[in-house]
């Protein structure tokens, strides 16, 4: 990777023709443009975009040991496996990089993506055992892990505090010349599907810089679209967004139809062609090829499925794929907003009404919507913990489709972000990560009150959660996921100071002190590039102290406290949201004492009063006047276990609470003020319920239910339920 000394490149205009298109313009910077080139250099490096000259050759350093290393390993299997020492000589073998570390665009601390290329002789069982032994005797090394199940097989390490991947391909070849170009598709031939998928991240990578016009160009333009995805909370194929090799597609395919331009207008034009492109249209950076290997290629043409793709982007590299296929209604949306927004600043920017730092600007999500769902998950372990948090992740995508297909919500944005949540006990050592999720309910039209159920979603992401864990053998029984839906305000309650503060941050030197401070390290690189921070931080501990459900389960609470001012007032929200908590079952349809124990008492917030007769409104006393949320509201989530059909019986025997809200004036004849749409957060845990329990799963018909593991999973309902009116 060259230095990064003079980034402003202007490139001479050459016949050869790039894209599947001609260009949109052949036109030469002008002076302003490299100015303003230059002016978005300034402003990228204080966000760490750009690695230091050392540093650069550090890494250098390490991959030409980690590649000296794979060539010893090389000749030692070839001479245990009794090859012809005049193939030994020539065997070879190397280390090629892909990702943003090839493509030029890695930053600070990022880690680099690796494959190890090995000829024919040398077995991928190899690789995870006498390679990864040879690794583990190197004194570099921290942090050794291999997963060799996964769907790409993958060692993990920590070479002289550089992270690095490693993928394995073996080639139908004797050697490994040391000129070797992955992208020759006969090199695909007669090779194993891992091998392959291996093959894959190196081709695509050499692909691209080979498909843009000007290399330098393309790579300052890159770096400043992908901060501005993270800065933006677009940046994550997991999650749905867009991911690294996304991200530089797009930039290629601008630079394609700009070819001489320089960064400034190249990230001005990227927003003008993505926020009026006509999806699902796919972008491409050349014609797809046929090698007549038989491997799958998207092609809606022959493949149903790739028809309903919504955002496609196909790698150019043979087999072709799409790299945005977890990409959904709500995702496209968001995105096409943000190219939009990014439009109108960029425009500001070429006319000197705006600074590039205006650009890079992070938007207040916990401030964007009214309604939130919380997702929390726990495990008691912090190895348990990184294994759970991964799992979750890879399907809060599935959760965010339920949402989408409610017919009452228009949108559900997943910031990828992750958080530390709240301990269950302050002495108990406990692991929790958080993940907040906005939604957008559509417009009632009509006067009537509109009541919307989101158990069914929440509960089967949750039920989808839990079955790949059994099935994958990897399920603990304190690992535990929770959803709860909140409002606005509330989300300070749950959220690390630090992540409220930075969300109310504009400019972007606050940006960066946010990320000074922990909270978000904007050089992490790679598809999901939003790193989940260590539970450890003063500002974790302090949430855990008060959102610990010490002083909250197991007290009664006196009934009167929970009497509240009510009117019936149209224009009000209710949101039910009832938890029927069932721990330590041993089996089906037997409660431990010590669930009943946990669950005797009801639980309150502030003015969200239990009604112990929902038929009859009662009258009313008196609001408690307490200006913050009370400890339990985070009770719940810690309490709470996984999912499962089994409760879905239950919510049949519950009653809706509903309560109705204080006026929108915000004064209420002399109590408390309560907000126009004051959501009604009801966490109950009651004894009488258990026993309902226990008549109910001791008659109910469980042919249907999947088997359970030895350690039966405690059961709960979430049941969350909102009424919306105008």
């Amino acid at each position: 990777v060259p230095p990064i000394t003079s980034q402003v490149q202007t490139a001479q205009q050459t016949p050869k023709h790039y894209g599947i298109t001609s260009p949109i313009s052949l036109a030469q910077p002008k002076e302003a443009d490299l100015v303003l080139t230059q002016k978005l250099i300034e402003t990228l490096r204080p966000f760490g975009v750009f690695e230091e000259e050392l540093e650069l050759q550090r890494r250098i350093l390490v991959l030409g040991k980690l590649n000296t290393l794979v060539q010893v390993w090389i000749r030692e299997v070839s001479e245990v496996k009794n090859i012809p020492s005049s193939v030994i000589d020539n065997v070879g073998g190397k280390i090629f990089t892909f990702g943003s570390y090839r493509l030029g665009v890695h930053t600070k601390g990022a880690d680099i993506d690796a494959l190890c290329v090995a000829p024919r002789h040398v077995e991928r069982s190899d690789f995870f055992s006498s390679f990864y032994e040879k690794l583990k005797e190197q004194e570099e090394v921290k942090d050794l892990r291999a997963v060799e199940e996964a769907f790409v097989p993958v060692i993990k390490l920590s070479f002289d505090g550089i992270e690095i991947d490693i993928l394995f391909a073996r080639l139908a070849l004797q050697t490994i010349p040391e000129n070797l170009d992955l992208r020759d598709d006969g090199l695909l031939k007669n090779l194993d599907i891992r091998c392959i998928r291996s093959l894959n991240g190196c081709r695509v990578t050499d692909e691209i810089l080979h498909l843009v016009p000007n290399i330098e160009n393309f790579r300052l333009t890159l770096r400043a679209i992908k901060l501005w995805a993270k800065r933006h909370n677009i940046y994550s194929n997991i999650l749905g967004f867009l991911g690294g090799v996304s991200w530089a597609m797009l930039v290629a395919r601008t630079c394609q139809l700009y070819p001489n331009a320089v960064a400034s207008t190249l990230v001005h034009k990227f927003f003008l062609v993505f926020s009026k492109w006509e999806w699902p249209n796919p972008v491409l950076l050349k014609q797809p090829e046929d090698c007549n290997l038989n491997l799958p290629v998207w092609d809606p043409r022959v493949t149903p499925s790739d028809r309903y793709h919504l955002m496609p982007i196909i790698t150019p590299a043979y087999p072709q794929q799409n790299s945005t296929y977890n990409v959904s209604t709500s995702t496209r949306a968001i995105m096409v907003e943000e190219f939009k927004r990014g439009l109108a600043i960029t425009d500001e920017i070429l006319l000197n009404k705006a600074e590039w730092s205006k650009l890079f600007e992070a938007p207040n999500f916990f401030q964007k919507y009214k309604h939130y769902i919380v997702l929390l998950a726990s495990a008691q372990t912090e190895k348990q913990h990184l294994e759970w948090v991964g799992l979750v992740e890879s399907k809060i995508r599935i959760l965010v489709g339920n949402l989408e297909k409610n017919e009452f919500i228009t949108l559900a944005h997943v910031n990828p972000q992750s958080f530390p949540g709240p301990k269950e006990e302050i002495d108990k050592e406990e692991f929790s990560t958080i993940w907040v999720i906005g939604v957008v309910f559509k417009k009632m039209e009509g006067p009537e009150n509109l009541n919307v159920d989101l158990t069914f979603d929440i509960q089967s992401f949750t039920d989808t959660v839990y079955r790949q864990a059994i099935t994958s053998k990897m399920f603990e029984a304190d690992m535990k996921i929770t959803a709860m839906h909140v409002k606005r305000k509330q989300l300070q309650q749950l959220l690390p100071k630090v992540a409220i503060q930075r969300s109310k941050r504009k400019h972007s030197s606050d940006g960066l002190r946010a990320m000074n401070d922990g909270s978000l390290d904007l050089s992490v690189d790679s598809d999901n590039s939003m790193s989940v921070p260590s539970p450890t931080g003063p500002s974790a501990a302090k949430i855990a102290r008060a959102s610990s459900p010490q002083g909250c389960t197991g007290t009664a609470t006196n009934t009167s406290d929970l009497q509240g001012k009510m009117d019936n007032s149209r224009g009000s929200t209710h949101i039910y949201f009832v938890i029927l908590s069932f721990d330590g079952i041993d089996n089906v349809g037997t409660s431990s004492s010590n669930a009943a124990q946990k669950g005797a008492a009801p639980l309150k917030r502030p003015g969200s009063p239990v009604l112990h007769d929902s038929e009859k409104k009662p009258k009313v006393d008196s609001v408690q006047q307490t200006p913050h949320l009370s400890p339990c509201l985070s009770a719940g989530p810690a309490n709470k276990r996984p999912a499962s059909p089994l409760g879905n019986e239950t919510s049949k025997k519950v009653e809706e609470l509903s309560t109705p809200e204080a006026k929108s004036s915000g004064e209420t004849d002399g109590h408390v003020a309560v907000e126009p749409e004051v959501i009604t957060i009801l966490f109950f845990f009651s004894y009488f319920l258990l026993q309902k329990w226990h008549n109910i799963t001791s008659n109910a018909d469980l042919s249907d239910v999947p088997i359970l593991p030895t350690n039966p999973i405690p059961v709960v309902k979430n049941s969350i339920k909102l009424r919306l009116s105008r």
